[in-house]
């Protein structure tokens, strides 16, 4: 292909490349799909927000997230020193 035959924008759809390279990158040559995007920004959202309502959730009981000997997080329960 000559430099007059590449439309502006077509990027790297316009380079030679092997069939390897077009399916291990294939979002480089599709078009962008907005409903999917927009189900998969509102499974981002709804995960974050869950998270975010457990977290609130167990803090509003008095618990609060440590460290374990493993490494592991886990919530305990917040206790007086007087205890």
């Amino acid at each position: 292909m000559s430099e007059k035959e590449r439309a502006p924008g077509e990027g790297i759809k316009s380079l030679k490349t092997s069939a390897a390279f077009r399916v291990v990158n294939f979002e480089l040559y599709t078009a962008p799909n907005k409903v999917v995007m927009g189900l998969g920004l509102l499974a981002m959202g709804v995960c974050v927000g869950y998270i975010g309502y457990m977290r609130h959730k167990y803090a509003g009981m008095g618990y609060y997230p440590a460290v374990d000997e493993e490494g592991k997080e886990v919530y305990k329960l917040k206790q007086s020193k007087w205890d």
